[in-house]
């Protein structure tokens, strides 16, 4: 759209500006350096895959599933970001430097669960398969709408990878999920910071982009075969949940750092936007204090539970 088109050459400076601090503080680092490859062995065709190689918490395994499938995904997203952002000056720039970072983290994650047999890897191929074919991924309508939503995406993101290495008992895993993390906490800083710059420039089209991709929000990976399954044992063990989202996103990002509910200069439909949204985070809240209430309570279930006779 022309507006989108206006919007986007108005910004470049800042984007430059963003993209140079994003490659002073981005850190080179090689998968193969990461990955324990003494563990790995030779696969034989048609071999059944084996869970007890590699016992873990299976909503780790979930997520560990879920994580890599949402990076292989590139291809989907970088044509989305591509679209919204085009190929000029930094913004180009910019979603190339980010397509190649992501496509590392899936090369790092998938030789890791490879190597370690963490994952059935006839299951994952297939998940990659169906994924890909199908394509789907969100479609934000206009810039401000993406620069919002991969706000929160790139956030959520960060949290769950990095919940999920907390979660292996593994070194290596642990030290991976934490680099891929680390990579997504500054594409976050990136998206949120130009949102930031948009609120100065037209902060009715920002509050109006709030109000949609707040109350819309689904983590990327509706592609993924089970995914409701995997994401509820995702939810259930704490890794990404109400709580996460509200206490590490909404709170922080929406409410402290765009400050929604102190903007001013919004038109009449911004201002309505608002209020609407803020009754939605508010729900939200609420929700995210009786998940947090229930966890502590199976928590403390579980000290309180005498250990088995052996």
């Amino acid at each position: 759209m022309d507006s989108d088109a206006a919007l986007l050459h108005e910004l470049s400076p800042v984007a430059e500006e963003m993209l140079e601090r994003h490659l002073s503080n981005a850190k080179e680092w090689f998968p193969h350096e990461m990955v324990p490859w003494s563990v790995g062995r030779d696969f034989e065709p048609g071999e059944e895959w084996d869970a007890s190689e590699a016992p873990m918490d299976e909503a780790v395994r979930s997520a560990l599933f879920v994580n890599l499938l949402t990076e292989d995904n590139l291809p989907h997203y970088f044509h989305t970001i591509d679209r919204l952002f085009g190929i000029d000056d930094a913004w180009g720039a910019w979603t190339h430097r980010w397509t190649a970072e992501e496509g590392r983290h899936a090369i790092v994650i998938r030789d890791y669960l490879t190597v370690t047999r963490s994952v059935d890897p006839v299951a994952l191929e297939r998940g990659r398969m169906l994924q890909l074919a199908a394509g789907e991924v969100p479609q934000p309508e206009s810039v401000v709408d993406g620069l919002v939503y991969v706000t929160l995406q790139e956030l959520a993101t960060r949290i769950a990878h990095g919940n999920t290495g907390r979660m292996l008992d593994d070194r290596r895993g642990r030290d991976i999920m934490a680099r891929v993390a680390g990579d997504e906490n500054l594409h976050y800083v990136f998206y949120r910071d130009m949102t930031s710059a948009v609120l100065e420039v037209d902060p009715s089209a920002v509050v109006l982009a709030i109000d949609r991709q707040v109350r819309g929000f689904e983590m990327p990976g509706t592609g993924i075969p089970d995914f409701a399954a995997h994401s509820k044992a995702i939810a259930n063990a704490g890794i990404y949940d109400f709580a996460s989202h509200y206490e590490k996103i909404l709170q922080p990002v929406v409410l402290g750092h765009w400050g929604l509910e102190s903007i001013e200069g919004l038109n009449p439909e911004a201002s309505e936007a608002r209020e609407r949204v803020l009754r939605y985070i508010q729900r939200v809240g609420k929700a995210a204090r009786r998940v947090a209430e229930r966890r502590q309570a199976r928590i403390e279930e579980s000290k309180e539970r005498p250990a088995a006779l052996v």
